[in-house]
């Protein structure tokens, strides 16, 4: 992605392409080391998290040491134990899956925070070479401004203009020198915000290529769905595994125990020498009046996210309306101003040719130039603004 001196902006027609192959734009190398070092203890938080989650059904082994100073002689016992649930209706099977669709969701959200930083990197990156357009624009404008003033001062001092003509005309050259200098600005507070983001200089980027795609590629790939998907799954898994909680369980058990001799022990006390072991199995129907509540909570959760799915699928199919309808309304400006810079085209081979014949000064012909010029940066503007879009698009992609 690194490749030039400078951002060279890569203009594009809409047409549909493979997803995967334009996705290579958000690469992560436009983040900063310690921001992607974040992401990685992140990921591997997240995969330390579901492995607990996946061994949470199975119960710790119990050491207790135990030692009796309260009669005549003292005695100490070591006892191990285990109580462990071997079938729980389901509810095993469920806590597994449950801890996956859990490292799904959260290893999705954790992509969609990557994706979005680096959306906005790319965002900061375009509006840093629109600025640059603006700013020639600024200086083209201010040129025009500068010939005025000059014009309107001789006119005025010839007497074919009121004063107030050149004062107008002097506002408007003020007016764009301010312009100038909150472009400057403008675009030195974006550079920063991206070195916020970034490690290296904002000018070592090539900005990608977006194209247009068609509604169902967008849904079927959107990564907030995928993560509403996950989920739907996870709170099922979880609905299941509190049911299972309150249906009967079959435990298998064992205990070991055993007498330390200790001191001034009596000796006719031999059977504390024994070491007694019991194992089993045990049958387990909890009693809860709370039961209920808690089922139905956990159901009514798992349908919320559904509901939230299929309003979200609503939202994104919204969305990608809304940005179709903004990428045509520059389409149509940017038809119009190619049909103003067709006019200024024609005129301007009219102002030369009267030039050449004396009819016309150099000043019209190089405010008309000038003019002509601002028309073809407002072209590569709205191109931009296009791309703009389509970022915001593509950043929803998985």
């Amino acid at each position: 992605m690194i490749k030039s001196s400078k951002v060279k902006l890569l203009l594009c027609s809409l047409i549909s392409i493979n997803l995967y192959a334009s996705n290579e734009a958000f690469d992560e190398k436009i983040i900063s080391d310690k921001r992607l070092e974040t992401f990685n203890l992140t990921k591997e938080q997240i995969e330390q998290d579901s492995s607990k989650l996946r061994k949470d059904w199975i119960n710790p082994i119990t050491y207790q040491y135990k030692k009796n100073l309260g009669e005549e002689y003292e005695t100490a016992q070591s006892i191990i134990s285990i109580n462990q649930p071997i079938f729980q209706s389901g509810g095993i099977y469920k806590a597994i899956k449950y801890a996956d669709s859990s490292y799904d969701y959260a290893s999705i959200e954790l992509d969609q925070q990557k994706k979005e930083l680096i959306k906005q990197a790319l965002n900061l990156l375009y509006n840093i070479e629109k600025t640059n357009l603006n700013l020639q624009k600024a200086k083209y404008t201010l040129e025009n401004a500068k010939i005025d003033v000059n014009r309107k001062k001789e006119q005025v001092l010839n007497g074919f203009l009121d004063a107030s003509f050149l004062d107008d005309a002097l506002l408007t050259l003020n007016t764009t020198k301010h312009n100038l200098v909150d472009l400057k600005y403008q675009k030195q507070e974006l550079i920063n915000n991206f070195n916020n983001i970034s490690s290296q200089d904002y000018t070592k980027f090539e900005l990608p290529i977006f194209k247009l795609f068609n509604e169902k590629e967008f849904i079927e790939n959107n990564i907030e769905l995928k993560k509403l998907e996950a989920d739907i799954e996870k709170k099922g898994n979880y609905s299941y595994m509190t049911m299972a909680k309150y249906l009967p369980s079959i435990n298998a058990f064992y205990t070991y125990s055993k007498y330390h001799e200790a001191d001034n022990k009596d000796k006719s006390k031999s059977d504390l020498n024994k070491n007694n072991e019991t194992f089993g199995l045990s049958l387990n129907i909890p009693l809860d009046t709370r039961t209920f509540n808690d089922i139905e909570s956990k159901k009514i959760d798992y349908l919320k996210s559904k509901l939230n799915f299929e309003n979200s699928v609503d939202d994104e199919k919204t969305f990608f309306k809304t940005k179709l309808e903004k990428l045509s309304m520059l389409d149509e400006r940017l038809q119009i101003t190619k049909e103003d810079l067709e006019v200024y085209n024609s005129i301007l081979k009219i102002i030369n040719e009267e030039k050449e014949a004396q009819i016309k000064t150099q000043s019209d012909v190089d405010t008309l130039q000038n003019s002509q010029k601002i028309k073809s940066l407002d072209l590569k503007i709205y191109e931009i603004e296009k791309q703009i879009e389509l970022l915001e698009m593509y950043a929803k992609l998985q």
